[in-house]
């Protein structure tokens, strides 16, 4: 049994966020994580002055979060940490101030059986092998449901997205996957699932993920307004094409530059094809301790690249929706979670008219 922190004293919307999280948990019937319980605050005594005191300054300073999708079903145990992170990244980002969740239905399998090969589709749907494992987990009811979930927070996210600028879904695995299966913990894929679902809008993916999104790159070939453009240290296979574009980057970790140079490549490119929306993989695996990274990024470095994409969408007035990508350091809470919450943060900063400065990277404990 966990020991419960000292009381803090967010302001009323914060405490409310955490409030409704939880609920969502209630309504699904699934199990509240002891953690997230842990962070709604206690109103005991003298409470409620300091709440007030906090909804002042808030008032003050002016709140902005980030409209956030997130689902208590998108949790699920995998070997990586690829689905057990997602739930201390929604919980951490609420409490902190930074997101405020919408929670998603799943999506309705027919719109995945015209995304990619019925048969796949409908054996991951039924846990029959091999296909129901292609993406390199063993298959189960809990991860079915998550992906399910996670892809539903896509369509819902481009809506949120369109309608305030920016928004976020706290979700992972699309990149690699093609359109008879799925690979390297990617199901279906869910930034090409936006540009079918959405067809009269241009699409661009910004991939920041440590490795090359093949997936999305084979359906830019199937999707004609769709455009995908990968900034990582692992090529992973892409070739390049019409509306796809590989920018594969030795270690950065003494040098930012070569990454700033292809982040302008990118959106001189952005400039010219003018896309309505930008899919924004804020991968955290190019960390520097990342066990399957190699760009070598610090953690200052990745915050100033979420800062520039921030910067230059909310300067190009074009719409962004950003999902978490890779990121496989454990343990979670320690490592991988600030990274993530770090792109939250790097949103809000640029959101918000707040100097980065203000609103600094949250170190990952070694």
């Amino acid at each position: 049994m966990k020991t419960k922190p000292a009381p803090y004293y967010p302001d009323s919307a914060t405490a409310d966020a955490l409030c409704r999280l939880i609920c969502a948990y209630v309504d699904l019937k699934i199990p509240t994580p002891e953690d997230l319980v842990f962070m709604v605050p206690d109103d005991g005594q003298g409470h409620i002055a300091k709440r007030q005191a906090a909804d002042a300054a808030a008032a003050v300073a002016g709140r902005f979060v980030v409209q956030t999708c997130f689902s208590p079903r998108y949790s699920a145990e995998t070997p990586t940490a690829s689905m057990r992170k997602l739930g201390p990244v929604a919980w951490h980002a609420v409490e902190q101030g930074l997101a405020e969740v919408e929670v998603p239905d799943p999506i309705d399998p027919e719109k995945l059986r015209r995304l990619h090969a019925p048969e796949y589709v409908d054996a991951f749907l039924e846990g029959k092998q091999p296909l129901a494992s292609a993406q390199g987990w063993s298959w189960t009811p809990q991860i079915r449901d998550g992906v399910l979930a996670m892809h539903g927070g896509q369509l819902l996210g481009t809506k949120l997205a369109l309608e305030h600028g920016i928004a976020a879904n706290v979700a992972q695995g699309f990149h690699h996957a093609g359109y008879v299966w799925g690979s390297c913990f990617c199901t279906f894929n869910g930034l090409a699932l936006v540009a079918q679902e959405f067809p009269k809008l241009r699409v661009f993916v910004l991939d920041c993920d440590e490795h090359g999104g093949n997936g999305t790159e084979e359906f830019t070939h199937r999707l004609p307004n769709l455009f995908n453009f990968s900034i990582n240290g692992t090529g992973f296979g892409m070739r390049g094409g019409e509306r796809s574009i590989c920018r594969t980057l030795r270690r950065v970790t003494n040098d930012f530059g070569p990454y700033r140079q292809a982040l302008d490549e990118a959106f001189d490119k952005i400039e010219s094809w003018r896309p309505d929306l930008i899919l924004y993989q804020a991968g955290a695996d190019p960390h520097i301790n990342d066990p399957l990274g190699s760009l070598g990024m610090t953690t200052e470095q990745m915050f100033e690249r979420d800062r520039i994409v921030f910067q230059r969408c909310k300067e190009r007035r074009v719409p962004v929706l950003f999902v978490l990508a890779g990121g496989y350091q454990e343990p979670i809470e320690t490592k991988l979670l600030p990274l993530h919450v770090n792109t939250f943060r790097a949103a809000q900063a640029v959101w918000k008219g707040c100097s980065a400065e203000r609103l600094a990277p949250t170190a990952a404990r070694t």
